[in-house]
């Protein structure tokens, strides 16, 4: 029997296969993304399974959908770095955002000054 990760690997390759066949499907942005996502989850080792699965899919899709803003707004010209950049900065870019929205203090922005 083939190991999961092998199992993954094979059903993941299909998936985006499949999906570069459709049409209105920009497969570059497609395996760009997908290749950006796989990243994240290599990457994040002290995570559980069900946070990685979320974390991929989340880098996935932002990745995939910031692709085509990217290219119109830099230099860059594919989109598939561009997408592959999108998807292995946003979880990154998010969780920086969060630690930071925690630690404000918004009941001090609205308090009368002098």
């Amino acid at each position: 029997m083939a190991e999961p990760n092998t199992t993954a690997l094979i059903i993941s390759k299909l998936t985006v296969g499949m999906a570069r066949l459709a049409p209105g499907v920009d497969g570059n942005a497609l395996i760009g993304a997908f290749a950006g996502a796989a990243l994240v989850v290599v990457t994040s080792k002290d995570l559980g399974i069900f946070t990685r699965v979320v974390h991929m899919l989340i880098s996935f899709v932002m990745g995939y959908v910031a692709a085509g803003e990217i290219v119109n707004q830099t230099p860059i010209g594919s989109t598939g770095v561009a997408a592959f950049f999108a998807a292995a900065l946003v979880i990154a870019v998010t969780l920086q955002l969060l630690e930071r929205v925690k630690t404000l203090d918004l009941l001090s922005m609205f308090k009368k000054r002098g």
